[in-house]
């Protein structure tokens, strides 16, 4: 699975600004570059565009890459940008959430009208609708109690970032368990996905090579650390790991392609509608 982060710039007071490439044009090269490998955004910040067109591109991208897409959405958090760009930044769960029920409405149905404080539609349609009945897989983003609600109430799968040791992650997803309890759904039937960042070493290269992030938001280790800390997120329930290799050249892809062959003779591919 490839996932494609959405935004516009990153700025940060301390240093110079930083940016990548527009998300959606990303992901439409690979859908043509690729043939087999699962494509998502993660995650699309829906204050970014009018939430009927993030309908209207998803299933034409669902049909471009064969139903390869996982339509990952999120309210934003990069304040920087949204000014940069003009964007409000304000009620942006309450954006969210009308954005969220208009893209659902689209995908499911094929139509929607909707009247809310902060987003309008009038018999909108998807024409064509897609090759998928109901759409892609719909992804929510959240971390706070509010997003991870509308996560539960609406989403296929649920992703939050970023992690390290797998016992940073047990509260959190003990929290989005229990959401889904108090909002009357099995949590079995919610996807669980999270972001990982992983430092594979092997003593070649110097541990500060490349900006990593703090060692306790990294999994890291030999290869064979790294394979344990993934078959311990396997045994906590977590259906799909995005990882987030730091740094990134060819002998750390060539060191986390070793901790993923011992990853998987140790298991079984988890349940879902992702895998690791």
């Amino acid at each position: 699975m490839v996932w494609v982060f959405d935004h516009l710039l990153f700025r940060d007071a301390q240093g110079p600004s930083e940016g990548i490439w527009e998300c959606w044009t990303v992901l439409s090269a690979l859908a043509e570059a690729t043939d087999r490998v699962e494509l998502g955004t993660l995650v699309l910040c829906t204050a970014f565009r009018n939430p009927a067109v993030p309908a209207k591109m998803a299933v034409t991208l669902d049909e471009v890459s064969r139903s390869r897409l996982v339509l990952g959405l999120g309210c934003g958090w990069h304040a920087p940008e949204f000014e940069a760009f003009g964007i409000p930044f304000d009620h942006r769960v309450d954006r969210f959430e009308e954005a969220l029920q208009i893209i659902l409405a689209l995908l499911r149905s094929g139509r929607a009208d909707f009247s809310g404080r902060h987003h309008r539609l009038r018999d909108a349609e998807l024409r064509p609708h897609g090759p998928r009945p109901g759409g892609p897989p719909v992804l929510v983003g959240a971390r706070g109690p509010r997003m991870t609600a509308l996560a539960a109430r609406y989403a296929d799968l649920w992703n939050a970032c970023w992690f390290g040791s797998p016992s940073g992650a047990e509260a959190t997803l003990a929290r989005v368990r229990q959401t889904c309890l108090r909002e009357g759904r099995d949590p079995a039937t919610l996807g669980i996905t999270l972001g990982v960042n992983v430092r594979v070493t092997d003593g070649t290269r110097s541990d500060a090579d490349g900006a990593a992030p703090s060692a306790a938001d990294v999994l890291g280790g030999s290869p064979q650390d790294v394979a344990d800390g993934l078959l311990r997120y396997a045994s906590l329930g977590v259906d799909h790991l995005a990882l987030n290799l730091n740094p990134h050249h060819r002998d750390t892809q060539r060191q986390l392609a070793a901790a993923l062959r011992l990853y998987r003779a140790a298991s079984r591919p988890t349940t879902g509608v992702l895998n690791t």
